[in-house]
């Protein structure tokens, strides 16, 4: 066999190694750009959350980095709770932020009404979700959801 064709003999084996590799950093490079990580550090969830949640949920952090589709999303009279799905969960350990360490801002992208959540006292860190995310947030949260204001 010819030298020149022995690293393709190999390329079966390393392409699903270097596609997993990928993955993996494009997932703790968009926690890190979007956020997430600098939330974990002080609000990483510690204990299983029981209040209301919905998966499959989508959501924008700093950055534009998107989460389309993979965010389990919950609230109680305590606090918010975020998790990524599994597949996407390197660098995104489950989040709890309590609820006066948020603000939230409605605005309105083009004809998309949406919420704006400030995401830590000190930190800042802006989650947009649909506005008809945020109601049933809101009503999980009853009356300790933080005060709205309007951007529009």
């Amino acid at each position: 066999m010819h030298n020149s064709y022995l690293p393709l003999i190999y390329l079966p084996l390393t392409l699903p190694a270097l596609i997993v590799g990928l993955w993996l950093v494009v997932c703790v490079i968009v926690s890190g750009l979007g956020g997430w990580a600098s939330l974990a550090g002080q609000y990483g969830c510690r204990e299983d959350f029981q209040g209301a949640r919905w998966t499959f949920q989508s959501g924008q952090m700093r950055w534009y980095m998107g989460y389309n589709n993979c965010l389990t999303v919950g609230a109680d009279p305590r606090g918010l709770f975020l998790a990524v799905f599994p597949l996407f969960r390197l660098g995104h350990p489950p989040l709890f932020i309590p609820l006066n360490e948020i603000s939230v801002t409605r605005t309105r992208i083009l004809w998309a009404k949406q919420v704006r959540l400030c995401l830590g006292r000190e930190l800042q860190i802006p989650l947009t979700i649909r506005a008809t995310l945020a109601e049933k947030l809101r009503a999980a949260a009853g009356s300790s959801w933080p005060v709205e204001t309007d951007s529009e």
